[in-house]
């Protein structure tokens, strides 16, 4: 039993879904600094992709960590980007750093997806 103004302690699926969330949030920006380091040849499609995927993983983490009502709605929006980041970075199929970076989004899309439609 909590006391009063206690947060109840987050279930397992929620600090999972908050680590898959943290790792697709830090592949993000590697992968970011990487197409950075390549010039011309990383596209605005792919760059907008990671950039809105790294920012809405971390806003949905930080919504699940205080418990926000609001953190259900975040987590589909969160499951969207990472789907849309993963099909950007695939279309970058021979680079190693996109592969990793499509695999930490998709992971994070499932874990949300699941917790889209869980309460918190």
């Amino acid at each position: 039993m909590t006391q009063p103004g206690t947060m109840t302690p987050m279930t397992r699926q929620m600090q999972d879904c908050v680590n898959a969330c943290m790792a697709a949030h830090t592949m993000c920006e590697e992968t970011m600094s990487s197409c950075m380091h390549m010039g011309g040849q990383a596209q605005m499609q792919i760059m907008r992709a990671l950039m809105d995927c790294s920012e809405t993983t971390r806003m949905c983490a930080d919504m699940m960590m205080r418990r926000s009502p609001m953190s259900g709605d975040m987590c589909a929006m969160c499951a969207k980007a990472c789907d849309m980041c993963a099909d950007a970075c695939m279309a970058m199929p021979d680079d190693p750093q996109m592969m990793r970076c499509a695999e930490a989004c998709r992971r994070a899309a499932e874990m949300c997806r699941a917790m889209a439609g869980a309460k918190m």
